[in-house]
């Protein structure tokens, strides 16, 4: 591929061991020129991941890690990110620990795996990196989220998940939405952008679909998340930065073409001109669950 957007460039993704949206977007960084370190609780599918990434001459570090453990493996993936392939120039906090539970119901330990997994270990990655690329003027920080982070309209409030068991998960990723923008407006002027990205509704990973509760017009592909994110790493720091962006208004948004995992072909149906229906038909799903206006929380379109 000529001109490759991250040739030369480190990456760490954190989450990239399930076939889904971490996965994805590791093999987009590799295939676009990038020396690319993965974290997982899961190392079967951590090899896997660097296998697919080897396959087409990409060079993948596997860093086994419990994200939940703050006393684990978790502070040594930027050491030896950095030792095996040099200074980190793009850090995606993609791992997540979900789950709905009516919030009488959380337990103390999943309130404490889900915090350490959704914000702690995200702003401990996000503090070890800043630093370095600060000195060096150039640098992206992605953070995953989710619409679970988003407050619910009511009363009456909707009857979904995230409305009515979405606080074990959706507390943490609000709160590092905020460190999102925080991060952003303190690294203004020195060439590192901080972003966060959501799927518009649900990607199309092989544990979501499996799961059969979300309805398949809601669903993403994995090409356009990852398209989102590349866009946000690459983008211009001066510009694109303090996003909570959605995957598919972004991509409008820039008019960017959506190719697949190896940046080569234009995933058909998916290309701007195709996606302001199929956010009109999820707008749609959503307002009758109960969210009006579900995507156009002013947050998303434009830059603060």
């Amino acid at each position: 591929m000529a001109d490759r957007a991250c040739e030369g460039k480190v990456a760490l993704v954190t989450g990239a061991s399930k076939g889904g949206t971490g996965t994805a977007i590791a093999l987009r960084l590799a295939a676009e020129g990038a020396r690319v370190a993965i974290t997982a609780r899961d190392e079967q599918g951590l090899a896997t991941t660097k296998e697919r990434i080897e396959s087409f001459g990409g060079e993948c570090l596997v860093l086994p890690s419990d994200l939940s453990d703050p006393a684990g493996a978790r502070s040594e993936l930027v050491p030896k990110t950095v030792e095996a392939f040099g200074p980190i120039d793009i850090l995606v906090n993609n791992a997540a620990m979900n789950g709905y539970h009516p919030f009488e119901e959380v337990t103390p330990k999943q309130l404490e795996r889900s915090l350490q997994v959704n914000l702690w270990a995200p702003w401990e990655l996000m503090k070890a990196v800043v630093g370095p690329m600060r000195e060096r003027g150039r640098g992206a920080i992605l953070n995953l989220t989710t619409f679970s982070a988003e407050l619910p309209p009511g009363p009456p409030f909707p009857t979904s998940r995230p409305s009515k068991a979405g606080f074990v998960y959706g507390a943490p990723k609000a709160a590092l939405n905020k460190l999102t923008v925080s991060a952003a407006s303190e690294c203004e002027g020195q060439g590192v952008a901080v972003n966060a990205l959501t799927p518009q509704a649900a990607i199309a990973t092989p544990a979501l679909v499996a799961g059969g509760w979300i309805d398949e017009e809601m669903f993403e592909p994995l090409e356009t998340m990852a398209e989102a994110a590349l866009a946000l790493v690459t983008g211009d720091p001066g510009v694109l930065t303090g996003r909570i962006a959605f995957s598919l208004q972004l991509l409008v948004e820039l008019d960017r073409p959506v190719r697949d995992l190896m940046g080569e072909e234009l995933v058909e149906g998916w290309q701007p001109a195709d996606i302001p229906p199929v956010i009109a038909r999820q707008e749609a799903n959503m307002a009758a669950r109960g969210w009006p206006d579900a995507f156009t929380f002013g947050r998303v379109h434009s830059p603060r």
